[in-house]
């Protein structure tokens, strides 16, 4: 049985993700135990809420340092939300809040002519159609979103996208064994559920 550990820092809902992964028939464990993150075959950061109070919370919590050690040792990684934007080296909501630094770019406000949050449901886009994580899902799926902020990286890191007004925002972010969904895929559905089943096959 696989060890996953979702990382607790009083940021979001822990159990739709929990319930999420327990309908795939995994075992997961809401901690934030050095000892146990240590343990993990595999780390879940979901989040909701503002990118410097995430930031704080982990500090405050001492995870940042382990979270970058497992990290940068292999185990595989997938925020959600709030936690893939923290991936990043830094965000610009409220002032210049350094992240994790796990991926290279800035989390900035969406460019758009369109209300904010982006909240709902939008299709998918390909940049990486060969990556594992999409094996199981079709291009132009739909998936839930509710962000006002989005990442801006290196296109390598770009696994998919998706299009609100003029804004191209990524939504699937990655490199080795560092992941991240912009969109909540506890809440997307089947499409959401196939992509969790490739992070468990993946671990």
């Amino acid at each position: 049985m696989k060890n996953i550990i979702i990382i607790d820092y009083n940021v979001g809902n822990l159990q739709s993700v929990e319930a999420a992964f327990t309908r795939l028939g995994m075992t997961t464990t809401i901690s934030r135990d050095h000892d146990t993150i240590r343990q993990a075959d595999a780390i879940i950061l979901p989040g909701v809420g503002s990118f410097p109070v995430a930031m704080s919370n982990l500090t405050a919590y001492n995870l940042v340092e382990i979270l970058r050690e497992r990290a940068t040792a292999g185990v595989p990684f997938l925020g959600i939300c709030l936690g893939m934007q923290v991936l990043f080296d830094k965000g610009f909501e409220n002032g210049e809040t350094p992240g994790l630094g796990l991926l290279t770019g800035t989390v900035d406000p969406i460019k758009t002519d369109e209300k904010l949050p982006h909240m709902g449901w939008n299709q998918l886009k390909f940049n990486q159609p060969n990556h594992p994580l999409l094996s199981k899902i079709t291009e132009g799926d739909e998936v839930y979103f509710v962000h006002s902020y989005q990442a801006n990286c290196p296109s390598d890191e770009v696994i998919a996208t998706t299009t609100y007004g003029k804004a191209i925002i990524p939504a699937i972010v990655g490199k080795n064994n560092v992941l991240g969904c912009q969109f909540h895929p506890e809440k997307s559905g089947e499409v959401g559920r196939q992509i969790l089943t490739v992070f468990k096959e993946i671990i």
